[in-house]
């Protein structure tokens, strides 16, 4: 009987949450204050608190924040350099008479590279000349930035680094062609459900033809053509060779360098561009940083406590696929702010009992799983870091942002957990 009130005042204070950033709530106080609460109402011991759920996430963040730091650096030069602009400019100058098809287009690249492509730098670096991209060919900043990360969103389906850490929860699910089928399946789903998103913005990028045909005129820095293949080239290496993110970034940013000739005007002027880059590219995330350390500490605490959901959970799985996959479907925006349906935030509780009842084969609970996971929370939730990234990137507002992929997210969700229930059951 407690576990149900604990875990009913856990779910009270997410709703709490919910509400709170909807109404425009800063969301950085909002993860401070939600990973008090839930420690407070999680009972967990002080101590206990202090290490495991504030210093611990913190310190061992720490990589992930070097990523994110190398990787603003890199969108620094690339911008500073003139690299992104000339590129924007040759792709207006080649596709501004079919904007829609341009953006179409640009989406699927991008979720061509993250089928196996993985991690926040690489979104950076890829997001630093995609995103302008797309608001250069007339997409407003909210479309923009939803239809990108939408676009990465999809590929996690058949993401070995995702797969693999939700298969910890369903080990009879095996990475081959029996998932696969599922993975590219519903990752073409959401990719159509991208397409209809830009199609149903089509009306306001006609309008910015005209704008289009204008930026194509204004002038930008011309540079090496080489400098193109700047943008994946982190991914590249890292697809190829295995590299880590760092060195692949730091690779593209001494060879921006080289390339756009910052080498050839002497020592000092090529140690200033370095150092005012550093310095923009630091000030760009400052924030973000803090807001992502809050976040890491939010989301071990909604793993210590959610044992406490079991027995609420175990109440109310319903035990027919239809009925389950449709409840999935209708409750996805659960899958937001590390909730309940989300796996890697309150959601492992989900997985865990969902996997323990033994109500169904390990495949379609897998997918139960990873639908809302991926569709709505790596998709169009702000807790999501490359999301989050963007959305400070672009000055959005996070409600904006909400607001304007949430829906979409749903749709997909819907869409592929009636495609499991076919494919599964």
């Amino acid at each position: 009987m407690l576990n149900i009130i604990i875990g009913l005042l856990l779910i009270a204070t997410f709703i709490g949450l919910v509400v709170y950033v909807m109404k425009g709530g800063d969301i950085m106080i909002g993860f401070l204050v939600m990973t008090i609460l839930w420690i407070i109402i999680g009972g967990i011991p002080i101590n206990q608190a202090a290490n495991e759920i504030i210093a611990d996430p913190a310190m061992k963040y720490g990589s992930t924040i070097m990523v994110i730091v190398f990787g603003s650096w890199f969108g620094r030069v690339l911008v500073d350099t003139g690299i992104a602009g000339d590129i924007s400019k040759q792709a207006i100058k080649i596709s501004y008479r079919y904007p829609i098809l341009a953006a179409i287009f640009v989406c699927l690249i991008t979720a061509f590279i993250f089928t196996s492509a993985y991690g926040v730098g690489a979104v950076i670096a890829i997001a630093v000349i995609l995103l302008p991209i797309l608001e250069s060919l007339g997409l407003k900043k909210n479309v923009a930035v939803s239809a990108f990360v939408m676009s990465i969103g999809a590929p996690m389906y058949v993401n070995i680094v995702i797969v693999k850490q939700i298969q910890l929860f369903f080990p009879k699910v095996v990475y081959g062609p029996k998932y696969l089928t599922f993975g590219f399946s519903a990752m073409a789903v959401q990719l159509v459900v991208v397409i209809l998103f830009i199609l149903l913005h089509a009306k306001s990028i006609h309008k910015n033809e005209d704008q289009s045909l204008e930026k194509e005129k204004e002038g930008t820095k011309k540079v090496n053509k080489l400098t193109y293949i700047l943008p994946i080239l982190p991914v590249l290496v890292n697809i190829l060779f295995k590299w880590e993110p760092i060195p692949g970034l730091l690779l593209a940013i001494i060879l921006a360098l080289l390339l756009t000739g910052k080498f050839n005007h002497g020592y000092k002027a090529m140690l200033d561009f370095v150092n005012t880059t550093i310095k923009k590219s630091i000030s760009d995330i400052s924030t973000l940083i803090v807001m992502l350390m809050f976040l890491a500490m939010f989301s071990a605490v909604a793993v210590k406590v959610t044992g406490r959901f079991n027995d609420v959970l175990t109440a109310i799985i319903p035990q027919d696929p239809w009925v389950l996959a449709l409840t999935i479907g209708i409750l996805s925006p659960l899958a937001l702010f590390r909730g309940p349906l989300m796996v890697w935030g309150a959601g492992s509780a989900t997985a865990a009992v969902l996997a323990a009842t033994g109500f169904f084969n390990q495949y379609f609970a897998f997918a139960m799983i990873i639908i809302p996971s991926v569709s709505m929370a790596v998709s169009a939730c702000i807790t999501q870091s490359w999301n989050l990234w963007a959305v400070q990137e672009t000055k959005l507002p996070v409600k904006t942002f909400l607001k304007t992929g949430v829906p979409f997210g749903w749709i997909t969700c819907i869409l592929n957990a009636i495609l499991a229930v076919l494919m599964f059951k």
